[in-house]
C-alpha cells in the first residue's frame, strides 16, 4: 500500500514538473512567447519607420508634381538643365556628384 501511494505522490510531482517546464518553455520560447514579442515588437519598429519615410517621400512627390502642374520656370529650367545637362554658351557647368 505505502508503495503504491509513494508511487502515486511521485507521479504527481512529476506531472507537476513536466507541466511546470512545458508552460515556463512555451511562456518564453514559443510562437507567442517573450522572444517572439521582442522580434514582433522590433518589426513594428522599422515599419512605422519605413512609413515616415515614404510619407516624406509622398509629400517630396506631390510638392514636385504640383511644381510641374503649376508651369513653374524656376524648377522647369532646373529640370531641364539637370535631366539634359544643358548650359548657355557663357556658363560654367560644374558636376559636385
Amino acid at each position: 500500500m505505502r508503495l503504491i501511494e509513494s508511487f502515486k505522490k511521485k507521479k504527481l510531482i512529476l506531472l507537476n514538473i513536466f507541466l511546470s517546464l512545458y508552460v515556463g518553455i512555451n511562456l518564453v520560447g514559443g510562437e507567442r512567447g517573450l522572444v517572439s514579442y521582442f522580434e514582433k515588437k522590433k518589426i513594428h519598429q522599422e515599419l512605422i519607420q519605413r512609413e515616415t519615410f515614404l510619407k516624406e517621400e509622398i509629400q517630396d512627390l506631390k510638392h514636385k508634381i504640383k511644381l510641374i502642374k503649376n508651369n513653374d520656370l524656376d524648377y522647369l529650367d532646373m529640370l531641364y538643365r539637370d535631366k539634359l545637362k544643358y548650359g548657355t554658351k557663357d556658363e560654367i557647368l560644374i558636376k559636385l556628384k
